[in-house]
Formats: C-alpha cells, sequence, structure tokens
C-alpha cells in the first residue's frame, strides 16, 4: 500500500499495511528551511503568498515518510474580512486591534463567501495538489467556531478567557449571534477548502478545554455540530475534530461531529477511544514533548501508543498537539519511521 492511501484508508477505518503518521504543525518553526524562509518574510506574507504556502507545506514531505500533507495556513487570517484588525507581534503572537466585546461589534461582522475572503488559502491548496501530484494526500483546515471567537474576544491569546467567558455567560444572545456567524464563516471556508482540492479537513478547537463538559454542551456544541454539518453535508473529504484539554468531554466532540477524532496526550488512546466508540476513527496522541527526549524513549513512548490500540482499524499516529519549535528534526525522522516500522 502506498502513502497515498493509508491517511485516507484510516479516515475510514479500512484496514492499512501500517499505521499512518503526519503530525499537526509538522511545516514549521524547527526546519532550518521554514527558518530561512522566515528570516525573509513576515509570517502573514507567507500565509497569504501561495508559492510560498506551498514551499512550506512540502518540506516536511520531502524531508520525512509522512502520510499527508496539511496546507501551511493559519487560523486567524479568516477574521479579517470579517472585519477584525489582525496583526503578528513578535514574541506576543497574534493582536486583534478591534476586539469583539458588544452587540453592535458583533453585528458589524460581516461573512463574505470564502472563495473570495481567503482565496489565498484556496490558491495554496490547489498549488500545491499540484504539486503533490497524488503522492499523498493533502488536508485543510479552520480553526473551530470557539476557538476563533475566543481570540475576537479576548483580542488574542489568553489564560484565563475572562472577556468571552463574561460574554458567554452575562450576554447569551450575543454570544449565540457571534457563534452563529463564526460557524456559518467556518463552515464555508472549509467546504471551499474541500472545492478547492482538500482531501480531509480538520478543525483545530485548540481552546475548547477552557470549558465544562455542561458549558462546552450547552454554548458551543450546536454551532461546531453546525459548522461541521456544512461540510459532511455537501462534501466527499473525512473531517478530523481536534480539541485540547478535551479528555472529559470526547463523547460530545463526537457529537459534535466528525469522521475523525482527534486526541491529545492528556488520556490513554485506548481509554479514549472506547469512550468515543467504534464507529469513529481517532488520531493521536504522543505528548509534542517526547520529541526532545533520546530517540529509545521516542520509540518506547510511541510503541506503547501503538500496543494501545493495536488491531483497531482507524488509528492515526499524530501528536497530541503540534510540533514545538526548536524539535530536533532527526527526532521527527526516527519517529515517522518507527511508527512505519513497528509491527
Amino acid at each position: 500500500m502506498s502513502r497515498a492511501d493509508r491517511f485516507l484508508k484510516a479516515c475510514r477505518r479500512e484496514t492499512v499495511d501500517v499505521t499512518p503518521v503526519w503530525l499537526m504543525r509538522q511545516a514549521g518553526r524547527y526546519m532550518p528551511a521554514y527558518r530561512r524562509l522566515k528570516e525573509r518574510y513576515a509570517f502573514l506574507d507567507m500565509v497569504k503568498t501561495p508559492d510560498i504556502a506551498t514551499e512550506i507545506t512540502l518540506q516536511p514531505v520531502d524531508a520525512f515518510n509522512v502520510d499527508a500533507a496539511i496546507v501551511f495556513q493559519d487560523i486567524l487570517p479568516i477574521l479579517e474580512p470579517m472585519g477584525l484588525k489582525l496583526e503578528y507581534v513578535g514574541g506576543s503572537g497574534p493582536v486583534i486591534h478591534n476586539p469583539v466585546r458588544t452587540p453592535a461589534d458583533v453585528e458589524c461582522l460581516a461573512v463574505h463567501p470564502a472563495v473570495e475572503a481567503m482565496d489565498f488559502a484556496t490558491a495554496a491548496i490547489r498549488q500545491v495538489r499540484r504539486a503533490l501530484d497524488g503522492s499523498v494526500p493533502l488536508i485543510g483546515f479552520s480553526g473551530a467556531p470557539f476557538t476563533l471567537v475566543c481570540y475576537a474576544v479576548e483580542g488574542g491569546a489568553s489564560r484565563d478567557y475572562r472577556h468571552a467567558k463574561s460574554l458567554m455567560y452575562g450576554q447569551p444572545e450575543t454570544w449565540r449571534r457571534l457563534m452563529e456567524k463564526m460557524s456559518m464563516a467556518v463552515g464555508d471556508y472549509l467546504q471551499a477548502q474541500a472545492a478547492a482540492g482538500a482531501q480531509a479537513l480538520q478543525l483545530f478547537d485548540s481552546w475548547a478545554g477552557a470549558l465544562s463538559p455542561a458549558d462546552y454542551e450547552a454554548y458551543v456544541l450546536p454551532h461546531t455540530r453546525h459548522a461541521i454539518e456544512m461540510v459532511t453535508n455537501t462534501c466527499d473529504v473525512p473531517l478530523i475534530h481536534f480539541g485540547t484539554g478535551t479528555s472529559g468531554m470526547l463523547p460530545l466532540l463526537k457529537r459534535a461531529g466528525g469522521h475523525v477524532i482527534g486526541v491529545d496526550w492528556r488520556i490513554e488512546l485506548d481509554e479514549a477511544w472506547n469512550r468515543l466508540g467504534a464507529e469513529v476513527a481517532v488520531q493521536g496522541n504522543l505528548d509534542p514533548t517526547v520529541l526532545f527526549a533520546p530517540v529509545p524513549v521516542i520509540e518506547s513512548q510511541a510503541a506503547r501508543i501503538l500496543d494501545s490500540v493495536r488491531g483497531r482499524p482507524g488509528h492515526i499516529f499524530n501528536l497530541g498537539h503540534g510540533i514545538l519549535q526548536h524539535t530536533p528534526v532527526e527526532h521527527v525522522s526516527a519517529l515517522v519511521d518507527f511508527v512505519h516500522g513497528y509491527g
């Protein structure tokens, strides 16, 4: 079986020859080739230039034996055409200069067709597909409505999500309207990526773990499900639904939708799969910091995960979150080769 087949077959819970593996943030700052480009271009310029995004997407595919490519983009540029002023500040990360805090702010947000508003992303997908020439499938992605709303309301990253949660609890109708708009934008964006040639999609709910299961179910799940159903009802591509810190709400993520549920390292993978049931595939779930350990430790940790779900079709090996900066490149290569060669 070729690299072109494994990942998509595993998404469908079909039998594969070896466990497929790709890594979140596999195209990024830990790679010397990426850092050389970063010395010449600002981050948003790289995201919005299809030639550069294509080059970065292909770097790990050329360097490692991964079973899928994921287009080089970022979750936040979708906020710009909605009317938010986004800037990436060196050392501080993304900043939204006009955060959403009031009902009037929500009403001012525009939802434009993604084929126009995010044309640089769909152009990159088309270009990457041509460059890959069928060697491995291509994954597109978006942030989930809750994570994007949190950025929009907080104005950037947050530790306690005070502004977002205050809006959620204190102005539930404003929150509902904001989440409705964001779910429409996300669903449309994912549809546009599939139409451009993405063969799988991933929805990142990086901040869902900030909520209790009850609050996730009440304030988030219906909107996430709407975005996912916009895709699954119209596009014949598998969708991976991933959240961090969500061990206590995995069945709720499953209810929200997705053919594959991504799992972080805070729960054993077999336990997570038992909670989810056999109707979905799973992706995960090595702690990214393990990649700083000696190679025998990396292999031992990966073997433990692989052994825990041995014989169950539908496992895609991945990290429990993105590759960290300064991760040794040779350790990434060793992990990918080990997963393919293990049993």
